[in-house]
């Protein structure tokens, strides 16, 4: 499965409004499982079986806890039973497809 989500705490003291530190302590713990992902600016990426994915969303929720009063997380999964290295397959597959239709 690829999961993409979003964590982000609601409620802290920062008063500009960036959550680059909570986001950041959510990332080491995505950088720390070892499993393959991608971070963009709005979500990151993650790939693996169900078990280990939700495992490492829900640390990665609780490392952003105590940046505020709550958490906001928002999920997206692709469950294809299967396949495995879809992370860049997909983009790989996209890529091919928008270079033919330029043709």
């Amino acid at each position: 499965m690829i999961l993409a989500f979003s964590v982000a705490p609601m409620g802290g003291e920062n008063a500009d409004g960036s959550v680059s530190e909570a986001v950041a302590a959510a990332i080491r713990v995505v950088r720390d499982s070892g499993l393959p992902h991608r971070t963009s600016s709005m979500f990151t990426e993650i790939e693996g079986e169900w078990d280990e994915v939700f495992d490492v969303v829900k640390r990665a929720t609780e490392a952003v806890l105590p940046f505020g009063s709550r958490v906001s997380l928002v999920m997206k999964a692709d469950i294809r039973p299967g396949f495995e290295n879809e992370l860049d397959a997909k983009l790989e597959r996209l890529e091919r497809a928008v270079e033919r239709s330029g043709d």
